[in-house]
């Protein structure tokens, strides 16, 4: 009999039978009666009574059979659910490659894992931080700015050099010079929302939490521990050797961004009528000054393999020099503060090139720091490694 079948069918006969049952303690019950009030009927109540007796036995031992039956049938069927969903997860298993870009591992992966339904969770979490924690939030409103995780994590933190999440399962928990402390995942999900969500730290033991761990777990999927895969994180783009110039990154802004993230910066409504919007980049709803991507050297690598809307890192759509120009204009305007400048870099000396805040371990100013010439503090910093 067909699988599909199989199963049903048996538990409606194991129903029958109990309803059988039923009707047999019943009539076993009514004919008792009988002849214990009426004397003269007990002989003949005897041939049924017998009947009756053998019958039940009969069924309850039909009902035993099915039902040890069933758990068997259940068992084995699942069983064997099982080895084939091993099977065929070991055949989607990533296999590690450093010569190749590193893929998001197949979705089946997630939807099979014992942990699926918190793994998904993550995911909505990341795509659509505003539904959970935005003006309407429904987690906890009010708690973050305009910018959902994947504003900076694009494709919910799959795209290849997109600022993704393929190398923090493997490299974490991870001694990070900016804090000078041990970070885990959840302190690092906790900096994006202080810092590029200027907004509040998750409770590390919430299900939120959880799932956007699992998330993140999840996608290191099959990168060894240590391992960094290629196409991880952002793309490195060579330092000018001028300063870059907001001014011209404004023309750049408004011929090639304007479009979507508007001439004021504060995102436009995307076209499909779902009600959410591109990204603000600067302003009281934008990353604050402690994000990463407050680094002109971050954000130049940001926008080198991911914008204007269609770029990737096959197909840029700017130069590099583009890409720092228009990094300095987007972090040239207004933003709010930097929260954490007196707990940031407690080792002054291992501040990177970029990091526009002093006091520094070297001579130049924060204005250098901040839009360049990066190559003079670069060669310093390595002769004084």
């Amino acid at each position: 009999m067909d699988k599909s079948l199989y199963q049903p069918v048996m538990w409606l006969i194991l129903g029958a039978l109990i309803v059988g049952l039923m009707v047999v303690n019943g009539w076993l019950a009514w004919f008792q009666r009988r002849a214990m009030q009426e004397e003269c009927l007990r002989d003949a109540c005897a041939q049924q009574l017998r009947f009756l007796k053998s019958a039940r036995l009969m069924l309850w031992g039909f009902v035993a059979v099915l039902f040890l039956g069933g758990i068997a049938s259940w068992y084995a069927e699942q069983y064997s659910i099982r080895q084939a969903t091993a099977a065929v997860r070991q055949k989607l298993w990533p296999v590690y490659d450093t010569g190749k870009i590193w893929e998001a591992p197949d979705p089946y992966l997630a939807l099979s894992d014992k942990h699926s339904k918190r793994i998904e969770y993550g995911r909505q979490l990341i795509s659509n931080t505003q539904d959970y924690f935005g003006p309407e939030g429904i987690v906890s409103p009010n708690s973050i700015n305009g910018l959902n995780c994947q504003s900076c994590h694009l494709d919910a933190g799959t795209k290849a050099f997109g600022n993704n999440y393929f190398a923090v399962a493997s490299t974490y928990p991870l001694m990070r010079a900016r804090s000078g402390t041990l970070e885990t995942i959840p302190k690092r999900v906790n900096d994006c929302f202080e810092r590029s969500l200027n907004g509040k730290a998750l409770d590390t033991t919430s299900q939120e939490m959880q799932a956007i761990v699992a998330y993140i777990q999840f996608l290191g999927t099959g990168v060894p521990k240590g391992a960094k895969p290629k196409g991880s994180g952002l793309m490195e783009v060579k330092p000018l050797d001028r300063a870059a110039d907001p001014a011209k990154g404004e023309a750049i802004y408004a011929g090639k961004c304007a479009s979507c993230h508007g001439a004021d910066g504060q995102g436009i409504a995307m076209p499909d009528g779902s009600g959410n919007h591109y990204p603000p980049l600067w302003g009281a709803r934008s990353y604050n000054q402690a994000a990463g991507l407050f680094r002109l050297s971050r954000f130049a690598g940001y926008i080198k393999a991911n914008m204007p809307f269609g770029a990737t890192y096959e197909n840029p759509q700017l130069s590099d020099e583009e890409c720092w120009d228009l990094a300095a204009f987007v972090n040239s305007k207004p933003r709010p503060e930097h929260p954490f400048l007196a707990a940031d870099w407690p080792k002054i000396e291992k501040k990177p090139y970029d990091h526009p805040f002093g006091p520094f371990a070297d001579t130049f100013p924060e204005q250098q720091h901040k839009f360049g010439p990066f190559e003079p503090i670069i060669a310093f910093q390595k002769i004084n490694k």
